[in-house]
């Protein structure tokens, strides 16, 4: 075993304030860039395996206890054996190789990404074309990926020697079994960066604003999910880059109501266009159309425009407009108006009116009118 106090210079009882100052002082001694030559760097890696044990709480209670993280495996209960070795006795061949069995790329398949489109009514219906700008990762363009200042490169971890993993020895019914986990110093990747790029900062990504180009479809509406493979986040090491979603949300319209694929819609009729009906402009999507109201519309009376409403998404065809009829009562009327009126009364039978209690299977006016604004 290894006497990784001795390395280090420190007492057995050495609090971990001491281990720190102790390697900080050896590192400065013997870092290779200070030191160069091999006695040196040998010692260097020496003290780095030193302090990554005797720093870990855990590592060192387990090293005081007999269990040298960094001895080699041998044959025999007792003095270490490696924990893939069990796996492969019992299960075959590579039942032991998981996470942390050799180093990893230092590529990685980047983040998808979520952003939100806000559109008018009328490119629901039809379908656009949308300019997006998104912050998202790209690569760097002065590393390229690599993730080092240009001119310069990576060299192996002096602590995992190049393997991404750290081998580690703990005590179990079976003795001491040897098991892997990721080098931190590394992270896993079995190389050191000595002289990060100042552009990304070694991660071979750098955050940017972009615009892209979007085909809508028609028929989207709020809460719709457009997939658009690979314009997501790029990987660290300017890895593949993950998938960007985009959520639609539809804004209000001034004149319709959205319920699935059909519009509603209300028009106000004045008295006399409803008594005597009318033909009436009535803007729509795709242009005005003439809505012809039949004589005696009551409100919450529908009017159906068929096949002017949103495209279906799925399919072919549209849905309606439904356009719910509310006839206004004047106000304010002048003598003559009012004397009208009265004649109309008079003629109809209508002066001294009695009112009766609707029949509600009839479908009364404020029955109409409540299922008018609950279809709305």
């Amino acid at each position: 075993m290894n006497d990784y106090y001795a390395d280090l210079g420190v007492a057995r009882d050495a609090t971990a304030d001491d281990i720190k100052k102790a390697y900080r002082r050896a590192a400065r001694k013997l870092h290779p860039d200070v030191n160069p030559g091999p006695e040196a760097e040998e010692q260097f890696k020496k003290v780095s395996q030193a302090y990554d044990v005797l720093s870990d709480a855990e590592k060192r209670r387990n090293f005081d206890m007999g269990a040298d993280p960094y001895a080699g495996a041998a044959a025999g209960f007792g003095q270490g054996f490696s924990f893939s070795d069990v796996m492969d006795a019992f299960f075959g061949q590579g039942a032991g190789q998981g996470q942390g069995q050799g180093p990893r790329s230092r590529q990685a398949r980047g983040q998808d990404a979520l952003v939100r489109l806000d559109l008018d009514l009328v490119d629901a219906v039809f379908g656009a074309e949308k300019e997006l700008v998104v912050d998202t990762a790209v690569g760097c363009s002065t590393c390229h990926g690599a993730g080092t200042q240009p001119g310069t490169g990576t060299r192996t971890c002096d602590v995992c020697r190049g393997q991404g993993s750290i081998q580690q020895v703990q005590r179990s019914f079976l003795g001491q079994v040897m098991t892997s986990r990721p080098c931190v110093n590394c992270s896993a990747t079995g190389q050191v960066i000595e002289a990060p790029c100042y552009e990304c900062s070694g991660d071979g990504r750098v955050r940017t604003r972009r615009s892209l180009t979007i085909r809508v479809p028609a028929g989207v509406d709020t809460g719709t999910r457009i997939q658009l493979a690979g314009e997501g986040e790029v990987g660290p090491g300017a890895g593949p880059a993950g998938d960007l979603y985009v959520e639609v949300a539809v804004r209000r319209d001034k004149r319709f109501q959205r319920q699935g694929d059909d519009l509603h819609a209300t028009l106000e009729l004045p008295m006399t266009a409803a008594a005597l009906g009318a033909t009436v402009p009535f803007e729509t999507f795709d242009g005005v159309s003439d809505l012809e109201v039949h004589p005696g519309i009551q409100s919450g009376e529908q009017i159906l425009l068929r096949g002017l409403g949103v495209t279906h998404l799925r399919g072919s065809g549209r849905g309606d407009i439904i356009i719910h009829a509310m006839v206004q009562t004047p106000t304010r009327l002048s003598h003559e108006q009012e004397g009208l009126l009265r004649d109309l009364a008079r003629l109809r039978d209508e002066e001294k009116p009695t009112g009766r209690i609707a029949n509600p299977a009839e479908g009364s006016l404020f029955g109409k009118l409540r299922d008018a604004f609950k279809a709305r």
